[in-house]
C-alpha cells in the first residue's frame, strides 16, 4: 500500500467528500490516498525557500510536480526529489532530465538512506506522517537543518508557541534547535485543505548543548513519565538534590512538565546527571 505523503509540495488532509466519491477519475482517487495537495501560490514557494537558504546537497520529501524542487535548485540546491507516486516521479524526471541539479528518486522518502555528506531536508509535507519524516531527519547524523512546512497546529506545538513543549522538542533540543516560521494559508493550495500551514524550521546546532544524550535523554524521559502531575515529583524517584536543580533552573516546585522550558531542561540535567 502506497506511502501516504506522495507530495512535499502538494500533500495535506482534505475534508472528505460528501458524495461518497461519485464522478471521480482515478487520478482524483490516487490524489485523496496520497494526501496530494498543489502548493498553487509562487509566494509560499519562496517563503520555504528564504527559511532554508538552500546550499549544498538538499533531499525533498514528494517533490511531486517539481515547483519547488526547480525554485530550490534555481537557489543554488543540489536537490534529490523523492516521489511515491510513479506518473508524477516520470513527468517530473522527463522534465528535469536535462538539469544536473536534480535527480529524481521515484520512492518512499522515509525509507531512503541518509546520505553521509552534509545535507539539508525541505518540503512540504503530509500531515498523516509529519511526525515520521521529522523523526527520519532527527535521526540522520549529516542532517544540518530541516526546514518543513506542516500543518500549523504541528509546527507551534513542536516549537513551543503555545507556551508548552512536547517530549519531541525537548529530548532533541541539545542537537536541534525548533523555530516557528510564516504561515502559508489553505489558499495557498488546490484542493484547499481543512486547516493553514506553517513552516517549520529544524536545525542542528554547531556543538551540542550536553556531554551526554543518554543520561539526557533518560532524565527527561523521566520527566514527562508523568508521575505524580509534576517535573518535581517525576524526577524524585530517581534523582538526588531535585529541588536545589529546579530552583536553579527557575522552575517552581509544582510545574507540570510541558511548561518547562528546553534551556531550563539543560540546567536540570547539569545539576543532576553531571
Amino acid at each position: 500500500m502506497a506511502q501516504n505523503f506522495a507530495h512535499g509540495n502538494y500533500s495535506h488532509t482534505q475534508r472528505k467528500a460528501r458524495n461518497g466519491g461519485g464522478g471521480r477519475t482515478p487520478r482524483d482517487r490516487a490524489r485523496r490516498t496520497l494526501s496530494q495537495n498543489f502548493l498553487a501560490d509562487r509566494h509560499a514557494v519562496d517563503l520555504v525557500v528564504k527559511a532554508a537558504a538552500p546550499d549544498g546537497l538538499v533531499l525533498e520529501p514528494g517533490a511531486g510536480e517539481g515547483v519547488l524542487t526547480l525554485a530550490l535548485a534555481e537557489a543554488g540546491a543540489r536537490v534529490v526529489g523523492y516521489e511515491i507516486d510513479p506518473l508524477l516521479a516520470g513527468r517530473l524526471a522527463a522534465r528535469t532530465r536535462s538539469d544536473p541539479r536534480i535527480d529524481v528518486v521515484r520512492g518512499d522518502f522515509t525509507a531512503a538512506r541518509a546520505p553521509r555528506e552534509p545535507f539539508a531536508v525541505v518540503g512540504n509535507i503530509p500531515y498523516s506522517i509529519t511526525s515520521k519524516i521529522v523523526d527520519w531527519c532527527l535521526r540522520a547524523p549529516a542532517l544540518t537543518s530541516a526546514t518543513l512546512l506542516t500543518q500549523r497546529e504541528y509546527a507551534r506545538k513542536r516549537s513551543g508557541d503555545y507556551g508548552r513543549w512536547s517530549l519531541v522538542t525537548v529530548e532533541s533540543w541539545p542537537w536541534f534547535h525548533w523555530r516557528l516560521g510564516d504561515t502559508v494559508g489553505r489558499e495557498s493550495f488546490r484542493p484547499v485543505p481543512s486547516v493553514d500551514s506553517a513552516i517549520l524550521r529544524v536545525q542542528r546546532r554547531p556543538e551540542p548543548l550536553v556531554a551526554s544524550r543518554r543520561s539526557y535523554q533518560e532524565l527527561v524521559e523521566l520527566g514527562f513519565g508523568g508521575v505524580g502531575g509534576s517535573v518535581r515529583a517525576s524526577l524524585k524517584t530517581r534523582y538526588q538534590g531535585v529541588d536545589a536543580a529546579l530552583k536553579a533552573a527557575g522552575v517552581a516546585r509544582d510545574t507540570v512538565v510541558a511548561h518547562v522550558h528546553p534551556d531550563q531542561w539543560i540546567i536540570l540535567w547539569e545539576g543532576l546527571c553531571r
